[in-house]
């Protein structure tokens, strides 16, 4: 129950705080903003054709995931180059470059990318969802391919970047606020990187003793569990997503230096940033479903361990 609550909650605060990013700053552009918008759209628009056609070809359904760290580093240099290269729209490129290199390169390691671009290693989630009652059937499918992974996905990723284009044609120095954004996104990059590195060395050593003829139960702890409770991952449950929703939060902070904002805080353009949490939150508990089903352990870890934020620490005998 008590994390239904939360999600209610969070759920809550999203949407009021999108309503009121539209009722206080609606949407509007300057005739350079719209120039750039169009171009963006352009470009969204064939991604969104790219992942629903190659996927349904090719049956690989993680074209998006192998895009979602490259398209913002295309939005924001777009958005900088056609802003005449402003020191705040380059500086905010230059974060998200340095994102989507380090999530790019993680994502590579596990086998996303191959020299046959449509293939590669799918998200193990998108094999358990075809076994669904309701997915199985091809049409139904191809719906949620194309709504959800094509089109929802790629709309998201172009808008966690139109903070950068609210602050086009702003002439307003680099300030505080931009210093202190800078600051925290290179915080949360390093924090993601933590514990993508802190899983992906639990996860190789486990494989490695599985590989060497021992059973789950055979392996010495903490590794017999099957799931990672070492490092950041003792305090919280998805600290990578934790870093990825508070990279994008952070950004958003550069409009606020520029100010982009009505009553210091509200743009539209926050919607962007809010529904990644949204994404986030379905992700999560889909996971944590998967991980329940399959780690006899993983019950008592959901009971003692925070969603994201590191409130409490794993204790395994407890």
């Amino acid at each position: 129950m008590k994390k239904y609550i939360s999600m209610v909650f969070t759920v809550i605060i999203v949407i009021a705080l999108s309503v009121l990013g539209f009722v206080f700053h609606p949407v509007s552009f300057s005739d350079k903003q719209l120039q750039i918008f169009f171009v963006l759209l352009i470009v969204c628009g064939s991604s969104v054709l790219y992942c629903f056609l190659v996927g349904e070809i090719t049956r690989n359904n993680s074209q998006m995931d192998k895009i979602w760290s490259i398209l913002p580093l295309a939005y924001t240099w777009i958005i900088a180059g056609m802003g005449g290269f402003a020191p705040r729209l380059v500086l905010f490129a230059i974060l998200v470059t340095i994102w989507g290199i380090r999530l790019t390169s993680n994502f590579a390691r596990k086998g996303a990318y191959s020299i046959k671009f449509w293939s590669g290693e799918e998200d193990y989630r998108r094999k358990v969802l075809r076994q669904n009652k309701i997915l199985k059937n091809k049409f139904a499918w191809a719906m949620f391919d194309l709504f959800f992974i094509s089109v929802y996905q790629n709309v998201l990723v172009l808008a966690i970047c139109l903070p950068s284009l609210m602050c086009v044609g702003i002439d307003t120095p680099l300030n505080a606020m931009d210093y202190v954004a800078t600051g925290l996104v290179i915080f949360f990059i390093l924090f993601e990187a933590i514990a993508d590195e802190q899983q992906m060395a639990f996860h190789t050593t486990k494989n490695r003793l599985l590989k060497e003829g021992k059973t789950p139960s055979e392996l010495p702890a903490p590794f017999n569990k099957g799931f990672n409770t070492t490092g950041l991952w003792r305090y919280s449950r998805h600290p990578n997503y934790l870093g990825e929703q508070m990279i994008w939060i952070c950004l958003y902070l550069f409009a606020i230096g520029a100010g982009a904002t009505t009553y210091y805080v509200f743009n539209w353009t926050m919607v962007g940033p809010l529904f990644l949490v949204f994404l986030f939150l379905g992700s999560s508990a889909f996971g944590e479903s998967v991980s329940s089903s399959k780690y006899p352990e993983y019950a008592r870890y959901l009971s003692q361990v925070s969603k994201y934020i590191p409130l409490r620490k794993y204790n395994p005998d407890k």
